[in-house]
């Protein structure tokens, strides 16, 4: 199986009640969206968007001249996505059931998000296809799990488990933004979660081909 098809098996399952598992990492979300800098009018993407639990609070950053362009490849947290938006009207949502590399969104972007979206962070392809459909400096903000520092020994075992259930390449965990990263400007990172997570945010410099 591929990295993508062991991450749409992960999901399968997962999807039903996703939305409750993802209440304990809500503040989180809250504060890895607050440092996108959003405005009124402007378009942001959501990466890997999940049942689409940010959109409501990009839309309300954005407002509604502005617009949330989304993808999640897995059909089962996408189809939970696709409900929501039918039932709160959101006009101003674009979003599609693709993968990362593939996907092609109708605008560019003047910011992203990348919340706990490992698997396509560490994949080269995903990062390049998404990069390229940005607004040179537009705005990038990551947030997800990584390992403690390599001091703390079998503490990373944790780490490890506590990423496996989700994502395909759940061992690299040593610098997870770094491809991103050498992207941007202005990039930094803090620890999070006893320093199990991180949240980061930088500004695309650009002229990805």
């Amino acid at each position: 199986m591929t990295p993508n098809e062991v991450s749409i098996a992960l999901y399968r399952d997962k999807a039903e009640n996703y939305d409750r598992s993802a209440e304990f990492t809500m503040p989180l979300r809250i504060r890895t969206i607050a440092l996108l800098q959003l405005q009124a009018g402007q378009t942001v993407l959501d990466i890997g968007a999940g049942t689409g639990l940010s959109y409501g609070l990009l839309r309300e950053a954005v407002g509604t001249s502005g617009q949330v362009l989304a993808f999640e490849q897995s059909p089962e947290m996408f189809e939970i996505a696709r409900a929501r938006v039918l039932q709160k009207d959101w006009a101003n949502v674009w979003h599609a059931n693709e993968a990362a590399e593939t996907v092609r969104l109708p605008a560019l972007a003047d910011a992203v998000l990348f919340n706990y979206t490992h698997d396509i962070c560490r994949t080269p392809e995903a990062v390049a296809n998404i990069l390229r459909q940005l607004k040179p400096r537009a705005r990038v903000a990551m947030a997800g799990i990584k390992f403690f520092p390599w001091w703390t020994g079998p503490l990373n075992l944790l780490a490890w488990l506590k990423n496996r259930p989700y994502n395909a390449k759940a061992a690299d965990l040593w610098q997870p933004w770094s491809l991103v990263a050498a992207h941007c400007d202005g990039f930094s990172w803090r620890s999070t979660q006893w320093g199990m997570g991180y949240i980061a945010s930088g500004v695309y410099k650009g002229s990805q081909t």
